[in-house]
């Protein structure tokens, strides 16, 4: 029975290792490594959306990762690259998209849903202190005008 276990656990191991991938890139300066890092790190995946190309498995993801490659290995800037890809894939391939008038709401919507969700808040808040202030009758106020006073006597009786 333990040997079965054994076979299951090393197969279910080499199944996990063959959808594995290792990307193996060599460039000719180290300056150029740390560039194509840097630049899979800022570029975001079309398809995963909320990855960066570096952590991203998708098919786009690598042909972009080969493409930044090559554009390197071109000699090509880092602005040149980012261009490329901006032109291609448009601003959303950005994790920092450039502030005008196509991304104001994505700048400014965090703030603006703070903002609203604020008024909300706090119009909510004045609502239910208004909602609480109960109007007593005679009866009630004399009431309780006279539990306070039984209750101060009390006090003045203990002291």
């Amino acid at each position: 029975m333990d040997m079965r276990i054994f076979i299951f656990l090393l197969l279910a191991l080499q199944l996990n290792m063959v959808n594995a991938r290792v990307e193996f890139r060599q460039f000719e300066q180290a300056e150029q490594e740390a560039r194509y890092n840097q630049l899979i790190d800022e570029l975001r995946c079309l398809v995963c959306q909320n990855q960066n190309l570096k952590g991203s498995n998708s098919d786009l993801a690598k042909d972009m990762r080969d493409k930044v490659y090559q554009m390197i290995s071109e000699g090509k800037s880092n602005q040149e690259i980012i261009d490329f890809m901006v032109a291609r894939y448009g601003d959303f391939v950005l994790y920092k998209p450039p502030f005008k008038s196509i991304t104001l709401l994505l700048w400014l919507g965090p703030l603006l849903f703070f903002i609203i969700a604020m008024i909300v808040l706090f119009r909510i808040i004045k609502q239910r202190s208004q909602s609480i202030s109960i109007e007593l009758s005679e009866t009630e106020h004399q009431r309780a005008q006279q539990l306070l006073n039984n209750t101060s006597l009390k006090k003045d009786d203990e002291s």
